[in-house]
């Protein structure tokens, strides 16, 4: 990526214009338009996101979602000393963080994303991990490039065409490799994006996959997210020739007390927030 200067005291404003009033609605979207919204929606959004989420995330600690399940004692990609020499694919990697852990573990991270901005504060945070601005659904690298490959809410839920993606990482995995990523557990989309008692009711049906489209007064997509049953994500998993070994339902910590948009210990005891798919190539 163009390593261009970093100005936190400047705010950054995207390059389509797209204003605060945006609409929720619920409606188709396409991979291109679901791309189109995802980029300029985390470039609009990459400062208050890393403002807001940074202290949590850390500077290098791999952490898989708002619960706060660390790899660190998870060990989802394998033992940490395992790790050692690995070439690693992140992707959706925003600022780094869970690269710049791998690279601590002396693994060898590339972190992907779809925003400049993002990447931008990854290099705020430093210039240690080698950084690629570029599509989950077209990863700009030969077969076999990689032994291990992780997504913490990156990409996978915000592409029409999860199963590319799938194909992708498995194309640019060497025989063996493990992928492992996460995603906002299915069984919240039938419930309000909200963390108090007004988000434990019911408000629509788990089986409408209907994406989540945020769009501006012209209707154009300026946030898409897309919704698969549980079901549908193991489905993926394994169209995209990839072998399922474990799903992870990460519990609230008692230690954990923040709200996180719709995360929050109210419903994390309650109910799943965060599922992890572990999954392997043969």
């Amino acid at each position: 990526m163009n390593q261009e200067d970093y100005a936190p005291e400047e705010a950054y404003e995207a390059a389509d214009g797209v204003g605060d009033d945006a609409e929720a609605t619920r409606r188709e979207a396409d991979d291109t338009e679901s791309s189109r919204a995802s980029r300029g929606w985390w470039d609009r959004n990459a400062d208050e996101y890393q403002s807001e989420h940074g202290a949590f995330l850390g500077d290098d600690r791999f952490v898989w979602g708002p619960e706060g399940l660390d790899e660190a004692e998870a060990g989802l990609l394998g033992p940490a000393a395992s790790l050692k020499n690995k070439d690693v694919l992140e992707i959706g990697a925003g600022a780094a963080q869970c690269s710049r852990w791998l690279a601590a573990q002396g693994a060898r991270p590339v972190a992907l994303d779809l925003s400049h901005r993002q990447l931008q504060h990854a290099l705020r945070i430093g210039d240690d991990v080698p950084l690629v601005e570029a599509d989950a659904g077209r990863l700009p690298f030969r077969d076999g490039s990689f032994d291990l490959a992780c997504s913490a809410y990156g990409a996978v839920p915000f592409v029409a065409d999860p199963v590319n993606v799938m194909r992708e990482v498995r194309r640019v995995l060497r025989p063996g490799g493990r992928w492992v990523f996460s995603v906002t557990h299915p069984v919240r989309w039938a419930f309000p994006d909200e963390p108090g008692p007004e988000g434990l009711s019911v408000a629509a049906s788990y089986f409408d996959r209907t994406p989540y489209v945020e769009q501006d007064e012209q209707g154009r997509a300026v946030y898409v997210e897309h919704h698969r049953t549980l079901g549908d994500r193991v489905r993926d998993v394994v169209a995209g020739g990839f072998r399922l070994v474990d799903l992870v339902e990460p519990e609230w910590p008692a230690w954990n007390t923040q709200e996180w948009g719709g995360w929050s210990p109210l419903r994390g005891n309650l109910i799943p927030g965060t599922a992890v798919f572990v999954c392997e190539r043969d």
